[in-house]
């Protein structure tokens, strides 16, 4: 999976339209809430097998600090 589709990924667990995200926007501006987190916990482990910590996504600022969380899963 490259860096657009993952972020199309995040656009969908927020239920905004693709193209919305570039990486740079701050998750407390694009309706980053509980449910969100949880959102992403399952597709992310259900579309790239990773399973991710919830202590480590809570520590993510930014859309790109999420795509830095699937490492090599996800390629430029």
């Amino acid at each position: 999976m490259n860096k657009a589709e993952f972020i199309n990924l995040i656009e969908d667990v927020l239920e905004e339209d693709h193209g919305t995200f570039d990486g740079s926007e701050s998750l407390k501006d694009v309706g980053w809430d509980s449910i969100a987190f949880m959102s992403f916990i399952s597709t992310v482990d259900s579309k790239l097998g990773v399973t991710l910590a919830p202590t480590v996504i809570a520590e993510c600022e930014t859309v790109g600090d999420l795509v830095k969380l699937a490492g090599d899963k996800v390629t430029d």
